[in-house]
């Protein structure tokens, strides 16, 4: 009788037991195993990179390590069902893995549904194929006002890039401002890894009435995960408040100073994609009187759950927001971007545009086929 009256009292604690097992995402384990590369690079690190780790090159936690058999092993654990993508890079992505013949290959590609081991040929490494001197490829209209311009709210150094209009220098007009960042990719294809946006060609090209001024501010490498999170997570201590705070207090006052601005909110706006799309965001929401619109490319709001929180808590959003993301990016990208989306919805905002690309991928080509429909409605939106 004992037996029975206790089996009875832990029922339900056993059945809540048994349902919350039920609703969690099952997690597995990846593990890597590189068992062909060129011996010339034996001795330098390997790390993996991809979507789990916000594309970092170089992060130690995922570093291959050799085991007592003498393979060249990494392991991710707790990794929830869905797309993985990635490359094999030896710190850099000037290192990255490559073809045979040195051309880039595109994103390794696994769906994760159980443990898995995944086992890699390394072909070559970029670097191995230096070819012919880079041709630098940013139109005339591209400078950089500063090679180590200094962020006081992070003590350091970032070169800033600034494109300027074809007619600036005719006229005395003042243009309204996109900030923009991981500057090395946006109008040089020598400081790009993966290929440029193109940002420059695409405002050569646009009508006259359309022109603006795009200042770019290069990513910190290894410090991008942080530089461009406002929240802590694995990969250290947020500094995205400090990074904004610089744009802000820092970098618009000198860019007002120094070129012909439009400086009102209706005239400024801030763009990224991935990290910089998850920061762009937070500057809106931060600075809603400072950026009137924002461009969020392929958001990372995987690294950051808390920016759902930060939309709750403020009353009115008006800003004018542009999402985009790919559905092959990673099977929760569409979902994440979506709720943001809805949040930020419910709140009445009418100047919003949701665009979801059913081939898109995690990549700049992506995101430079994006950016001319970006531009033509950040023009509408300015001007309405």
């Amino acid at each position: 009788m004992l037996q029975t009256t206790l089996i009875y009292k832990l029922f339900p604690l056993l059945l809540t037991a048994v349902l919350m097992c039920s609703i969690c995402p099952a997690q597995f384990t990846v593990r890597f195993e590189i068992y062909n590369y060129p011996t010339a690079h034996g001795n330098d690190s390997m790390f993996i990179a991809g979507n789990f780790n916000g594309w970092n090159p170089g992060v130690s936690n995922f570093s291959f390590v050799k085991n007592k058999e003498g393979k060249l092993i990494a392991e991710i654990k707790s990794v929830e069902p869905g797309l993985m993508q990635f490359k094999v890079t030896r710190g850099s992505w000037l290192t990255v893995e490559a073809a045979a013949n040195g051309s880039p290959i595109s994103n390794r590609t696994v769906r994760i549904n159980s443990d898995t081991t995944v086992q890699l040929n390394i072909a070559a490494w970029t670097d191995d194929f230096p070819g012919r001197p880079p041709v630098s490829t940013r139109s005339k209209n591209v400078f950089v006002t500063d090679t180590a311009f200094f962020i006081p709210q992070l003590n350091r150094k970032r070169r800033i890039w600034v494109y300027l209009p074809d007619d600036y220098v005719f006229t005395k007009k003042n243009y309204p401002v996109t900030y923009m960042h991981d500057g090395q990719n946006l109008f040089d294809a020598v400081t790009s890894s993966f290929g440029e946006w193109g940002v420059d060609e695409m405002m050569d090209s646009i009508r006259p009435r359309m022109q603006g001024i795009i200042v770019g501010i290069d990513h910190g490498g290894n410090q991008r995960l942080t530089e461009y999170n406002p929240y802590n997570s694995r990969f250290g201590k947020g500094e995205g408040d400090a990074y904004v705070d610089f744009l802000v207090q820092t970098l618009k006052p000198y860019i007002d100073r120094t070129y012909r601005t439009k400086t009102g909110k209706e005239s400024t706006a801030i763009a990224g994609s991935s990290m910089g799309g998850l920061i762009s965001l937070y500057a809106v929401l931060k600075y809603p009187e400072v950026f009137g619109a924002a461009g969020i490319f392929s958001p990372a709001f995987w690294i950051a759950h808390e920016i759902n929180n930060k939309i709750d808590s403020i009353k009115h959003i008006n800003n004018a927001l542009y999402f985009v993301c790919g559905e092959l990016e990673s099977d929760d990208m569409v979902q994440q971007m979506k709720t943001v989306y809805q949040k930020i919805k419910q709140k009445g905002n009418k100047r919003m545009l949701y665009r979801q690309v059913p081939e898109g991928k995690h990549q700049e080509i992506f995101w430079r086929t994006e950016m001319p429909g970006f531009y033509q409605w950040l023009f509408y939106n300015q001007t309405r």
